[in-house]
């Protein structure tokens, strides 16, 4: 069962950054507002540079600090965490000797692996889920569209509460699951809020999942969230048939620092897929494009949806 059903054209750039200087590591230490995710992304991308720019291949990094070329992907995609002492090798073998700039480095790998405040529900969360809330928190611009249920940023907590029901039985697991999801949406409220367009397909807001009072205050609750200046919403109505985004729910993450890629989410039942090179990006900004020209404008939302409400 996803732990968020539901959680989005697009930059998808590859990371510009030159390799001199310490010009990259300032860069990469204003992604570090955005959290330990997009610090991991921007070190973890600098540490490529750094590599490439050396002339050596993932193999002989991973020689150089006792691991698997696997690993030292991870590493520079920011999946995983990094240990202190690994960084140092590596930087070691790219060139980058004792002064102010390995310094700093070292201190970022120590300010990425700092948990994030979903930390605390790191008993109910999978791996693969963390990262997502991660950069979720760290975005500039989410465009996320589904087909099944109102996404998670935007579902009120008695909504919330039945869609968790439909995977979890335990009373107080629910609720901190709730709890969770609510503590998530504070993002759109926040100072330097990103920008969330969603669309949301018709058959989502038919579903009924615990009678028609709950449905109707769902559908309240996302006329009042569509009247926020960074929220954005579409409806793919039913009688719009076949649309560009026949293959299913998927969400586009942008973030503000310009070296870090676009990143298309997709969930499954027991993992998700992060996908960030330009040709994946591209083609899922270019769906969403079409998707959002085929259906209803924004303009059309506040009614589409009272009529909804009315027909419960």
């Amino acid at each position: 069962m996803r732990d968020d059903i539901g959680p989005e054209g697009a930059r998808s750039g590859e990371g510009g950054a030159g390799t001199g200087g310490d010009a990259p590591a300032r860069s990469i230490n204003r992604a570090g507002g955005g959290g330990p995710t997009v610090l991991r992304l921007g070190l973890g991308g600098e540490l490529r540079r750094r590599r490439e720019a050396a002339g050596v291949t993932r193999e002989m990094a991973g020689d150089a600090i006792r691991a698997s070329p696997a690993k030292i992907s991870r590493l520079e995609l920011g999946r995983v965490g990094f240990k202190e002492r690994d960084v140092a090798d590596l930087l070691t073998l790219y060139g980058v000797g004792e002064g102010a700039e390995r310094t700093q480095f070292l201190a970022l790998a120590r300010q990425a692996n700092a948990p994030g405040w979903w930390h605390r529900y790191a008993d109910l969360l999978p791996s693969w889920f963390e990262t997502y809330i991660g950069l979720e928190q760290a975005s500039s611009l989410i465009r996320t569209y589904e087909l099944q249920f109102v996404p998670g940023l935007l579902q009120t907590a008695d909504y919330a509460r039945a869609v968790t029901r439909l995977g979890h039985t335990d009373p107080d697991e629910v609720e901190r699951r709730v709890e969770l999801r609510m503590r998530r949406q504070e993002l759109l409220t926040a100072d330097g809020a990103p920008t969330l367009w969603a669309v949301i397909d018709e058959a989502a807001l038919r579903r009924s999942l615990a009678g028609p009072e709950l449905c109707r205050a769902q559908l309240t609750h996302l006329i009042e969230m569509n009247e926020l200046p960074n929220v954005s919403l579409q409806i793919a109505a039913l009688r719009h048939g076949g649309h560009a985004a026949a293959g299913g729910a998927f969400s586009i993450l942008r973030f503000a620092e310009p070296d870090l890629p676009d990143i298309v989410y997709l969930e499954q039942l027991t993992s998700a897929l992060y996908l960030d090179k330009r040709g994946d990006v591209d083609h899922y900004a270019a769906v969403m494009d079409r998707l959002c020209a085929q259906i209803d404008p924004p303009d059309r939302t506040v009614g589409i949806i009272s009529r909804i409400r009315a027909e419960l």
